[in-house]
C-alpha cells in the first residue's frame, strides 16, 4: 500500500477463498509479514519444512504427484479451481461426477486395480478404454 493497493493479481480474490476473509483483510490491510509459522496457522501454506530440507521435501511432493495420471492430476487441479465459483454443493457434485466418468473411460482404472493385485506400479498412459461399448 506504499503509494498503491496491496490487491493485484487477483489477490483480493483469490487471498480470502484460501485463507478466509479475517486472515485476508489482516494481511491485505496491514501489509505486516507473517512467519511460517503462522502461514501455516492460517492455512496459507501447507506445511512447513527446516531449509536445509525444502527441495527434498519438494521432490518427494513432486514424485508423488506424478506417480498419478496425468490426465487425473490435471482434471483435479481443474476442478478445484472451477469449483471455488461454484454457487452450491450439487453443482460441484455434478463437476466432480463428469471428471470421473471422463477419467473410467480410460485404462487408468484397470490398470490402477491391476497394479495393486500385482504389487507393482501402476503405468497410466491416459488412453482411452477400448471396447468399453463393444457387444460380444
Amino acid at each position: 500500500m506504499r503509494g498503491l493497493t496491496s490487491t493485484e493479481l487477483g489477490a483480493s480474490w483469490l487471498l480470502p477463498r484460501l485463507i478466509g476473509a479475517a486472515n485476508a483483510n489482516d494481511i491485505l490491510y496491514t501489509g505486516r509479514l507473517i512467519d511460517a509459522a503462522e502461514a501455516l496457522r492460517m492455512g496459507l501454506v501447507s506445511r512447513v519444512v527446516p531449509e536445509v530440507e525444502i527441495l527434498e521435501c519438494a521432490l518427494e511432493i513432486a514424485a508423488g504427484m506424478c506417480a498419478y495420471s496425468p490426465y487425473g492430476m490435471q482434471m483435479t487441479k481443474q476442478v478445484i479451481w472451477a469449483n471455488l465459483e461454484t454457487a452450491s454443493l450439487a453443482a460441484a457434485i455434478e463437476l466432480e461426477d463428469r471428471n470421473q466418468i471422463m477419467l473410467g473411460m480410460t485404462d487408468n482404472l484397470p490398470e490402477a486395480i491391476s497394479a495393486y493385485e500385482d504389487e507393482r506400479v501402476p503405468v497410466y498412459t491416459d488412453e482411452p478404454r477400448r471396447g468399453v461399448y463393444n457387444k460380444t
